[in-house]
């Protein structure tokens, strides 16, 4: 029998995006900041303490709908005047552009060169930084080059598409730790993402996604400055293991997968307008201590839908094994695009293996092609569990935790769940230890009773 799980439409948010902005960029580079380390990007045409208080869901939503659209409009153009970030009344110029505030009172001035979307950025962007509603700072290169030792390969944390990751302390051997990203102008990230994810990091906050402190853009450095996550990504956790590394275990894979799920309700639900994040991977979702899980790298990510309109056109990028099938062929762009990939991902937290892996024996290259026909086969999905967890999990908790995956994954995009359906199904995962148990009375949480499929099935004809 085919896959079939019911999920019921609803909407919740969580947090709100009343700080830093950054206005837009001008040309039309590719692809878009990375994580402490990440994959290429370029798609081919297709959380640990037990009672730990989770954020909450619902919280105030700051609309900046105005602002966004002005700015989205901007970005998607090409060929267009370089732009500025404007933050806390200071005017960091780009190339061409000569807007400044020459007063203590934030008096602006703009030449008229400069096109009348780009005067109403720069206007909105003062006014919210007048307003208070900045946390963001500027840094000097000298300040980045001391917190990093001057950049030394011993600081470095990584290395992706933008550029070097570095490890760095702000103003003394004990101020707080960061990680500095600095572009590189010979990659294959431009000015383009390093505004793009500014942006994104600057209009959107939640406990869930990584925190921007600052940005450099001293002569032609570019560099973004966030808090430091100290148990790296995901990836580090689960793909590859190092010799002596323990695996996580089942509870804090669930953990994580919702912390992440929330992460991307906020961007769908809860921005306005929404935003679609793109680029969903292990690589880009950071661990804080505790294995809170948090989103970061914004720069592939897209504004909108707005109004009418049901997706966003968009040259197809990502990462290889990640995008979804109806993305890949069309360049059309929906939230349920950022759905898959969270299956793709969910699928390797599952199973621990990557989503693309030519090293494995060729009917497992692609992690997605292998598990469908499991997913059809309850006789098999214990062949899906992660070999490391060694038979630690509740066999209830995998099979809901697999149906969750498959919804996902469905090629027809209209018949995934949205993420906020997900983010509740995962909840009751969370609250039950990672699943219930299997002589356990089945989920009340509506959603997974309608999941009475060949994966989450009854009690009696559990395996």
């Amino acid at each position: 029998m085919g896959i079939l799980c019911c999920f019921q439409s609803h909407t919740d948010g969580s947090a709100h995006h009343d700080h830093v902005v950054a206005s837009s960029p001008a040309t039309s580079s590719s692809s878009a900041p990375s994580s402490y380390r990440n994959n290429d990007r370029r798609a081919p045409p297709e959380r640990q303490a037990a009672g730990e208080e989770k954020s909450s869901r619902r919280t105030d939503s700051v609309d900046n709908s105005n602002l966004v659209a002005l700015v989205n409009d901007i970005v998607a153009e090409s060929g267009t005047i370089p732009t500025v970030i404007v933050i806390n009344r200071s005017m960091i110029i780009q190339s061409n552009i000569s807007i400044h505030s020459n007063d203590g009172n934030g008096t602006m001035h703009v030449p008229y060169a400069v096109s009348y979307r780009h005067r109403r950025v720069a206007e909105e962007i003062l006014k919210m930084g007048k307003a208070g509603k900045v946390t963001a700072r500027a840094f000097t290169y000298a300040e980045l080059s001391e917190a990093t030792g001057g950049f030394r390969p011993e600081s470095l944390l990584g290395e992706g598409g933008f550029g070097p990751v570095y490890r760095g302390r702000l103003g003394s051997p004990s101020g707080p730790e960061v990680a500095v990203k600095q572009l590189d102008r010979n990659g294959m990230q431009g000015t383009r993402e390093f505004l793009v994810e500014a942006l994104m990091l600057s209009l959107l906050k939640h406990p869930n996604l990584v925190t921007l402190l600052g940005f450099c853009t001293d002569a032609d450095h570019r560099m973004l400055i966030y808090e430091f996550m100290p148990l790296g990504s995901l990836e580090d956790h689960l793909l590859d293991l190092p010799p002596g590394r323990a695996p996580l275990d089942w509870a804090t894979r669930m953990s994580v997968a919702q912390d992440a799920a929330r992460g991307l309700e906020y961007l769908h639900d809860t921005a306005r307008p929404p935003v679609i994040y793109r680029d969903f991977k292990a690589s880009n979702i950071l661990l804080d201590t505790g294995f809170r899980a948090r989103l970061s790298d914004f720069g592939l990510a897209k504004v909108g839908p707005v109004g009418d309109k049901t997706h966003v056109s968009t040259r197809v990028m990502g990462t290889y094994g990640y995008c979804a099938p109806e993305y890949a062929l069309t360049g059309k762009l929906t939230t349920m695009s950022d759905v898959y990939s969270f299956g793709v991902v969910f699928l390797e937290i599952i199973t621990g293996s990557r989503a693309i892996d030519t090293t494995r024996s060729p009917d497992k290259h692609n992690l997605v092609l292998w598990a469908g026909p499991r997913f059809k086969d309850k006789r098999r999905f214990a062949e899906m569990a992660d070999p490391l967890l060694q038979g630690a999990y509740p066999t209830k908790g995998l099979y809901q935790a697999l149906a969750i995956a498959a919804m996902c994954l469905q090629e027809d995009a209209s018949m995934r769940p949205a993420i906020s359906d997900v983010v509740t199904a995962l909840e009751y995962l969370t609250v039950a230890g990672g699943g219930a148990a299997d002589d356990d009375e089945p989920a009340p949480n509506p959603n997974l009773q309608q999941q009475q499929t060949d994966i989450a099935g009854h009690d009696d004809d559990q395996a």
